[in-house]
């Protein structure tokens, strides 16, 4: 009959780690002899060496490929989305609605206009974007011909919104019944706007409620064109002193001094009808004065 196998003790199974981790009797080291433990070590050495060096010469090859100036894989959408100031953006809403006997109300609106076109001072452009582009064509630019190797960006002058430009009037008409609104489409590199008539793309307001309480509006410039010599944009490192093209719409207010706006870009190749993002190609507000 086999016999039961004697319990080990702590003390003798502490003797048996010890002895596991260092043998004098053969002179080995967690099993292994110091040789062995050489060959191991180099090994390991070596591998994580030759692992580190692929990686570094995969992570070389994709960066001297990649082209610094525009992604190669654009995820962005082909037609771009449209913005208006003041930004009072509520979700998927813009209320802008400010009272003329309120300072703090109105000066909310100002403010956020001032800030969207504070880079477009005529000084600050002509010293940033002396470039003299020719009007109504396309900016294309094949070689980096600006300074520190770079391309040329076409100047947006303050000026240029006229009554909207705050230069004259520095409240923009918030103090009033005829509040300004300036609209802005996003930046799409390379991106060539095309109304189908060679003409630059223009935009278009319309009231889409509360058409008796807006009894007209004008826009700067003349038309709401954004000229064609601001496209196409080449990125923000290819062209550091880019500035968007803008158009201010100034709006005379009557009788309840609140409507429903929907300003959009007309060109061929602007969508405005997309379910799933209400600002690709146009831009729908509310406007409302109080006193």
């Amino acid at each position: 009959m086999a016999t039961l196998k004697e319990k080990r003790t702590c003390a003798q199974r502490c003797e048996d780690f010890g002895h596991f981790v260092w043998n004098s009797d053969n002179g080995t080291l967690f099993g292994r002899t110091l040789i062995k433990w050489v060959y191991i070590s180099l090994y390991y050495v070596v591998f994580y060496i030759v692992m580190s060096a692929l990686f570094s010469l995969a992570i070389y090859v994709l960066m001297y490929t990649l082209d610094p100036y525009a992604p190669d894989y654009q995820d962005r959408l082909s037609s771009p989305g449209v913005m208006v100031w003041p930004d009072t953006y509520d979700d998927e809403k813009v209320v802008i609605a400010y009272n003329t006997s309120n300072k703090m109300s109105w000066m909310k609106m100002v403010n956020s206009i001032r800030t969207l076109i504070h880079p477009y001072n005529d000084t600050l452009q002509e010293h940033h974007n002396p470039h003299n582009c020719t009007a109504e064509r396309y900016f294309l630019q094949n070689s980096f011909n600006g300074p520190n190797h770079t391309k040329w960006a076409c100047a947006f002058y303050q000026s240029t919104l006229g009554d909207c430009s705050g230069i004259d009037d520095p409240t923009f008409g918030y103090t009033t019944s005829q509040p300004c609104v300036i609209i802005k489409m996003n930046r799409i590199i390379g991106f060539l706007p095309n109304n189908g008539t060679g003409l630059a793309p223009r935009l278009n307001c319309t009231v889409l409620e509360g058409g008796e309480n807006v009894s007209g509006y004008e826009y700067h410039p003349y038309n709401g064109t954004f000229d064609l010599s601001y496209f196409p944009y080449y990125g923000k490192l290819a062209q550091p002193n880019y500035v968007n093209p803008l158009v201010a719409v100034k709006f005379n207010l009557i009788k309840q001094k609140t409507a429903k706006i929907e300003c959009r870009v007309v060109a061929k190749n602007i969508a405005y009808e997309n379910y799933y993002d209400p600002f690709e190609g146009k831009v729908i507000f509310n406007l409302t004065t109080m006193s």
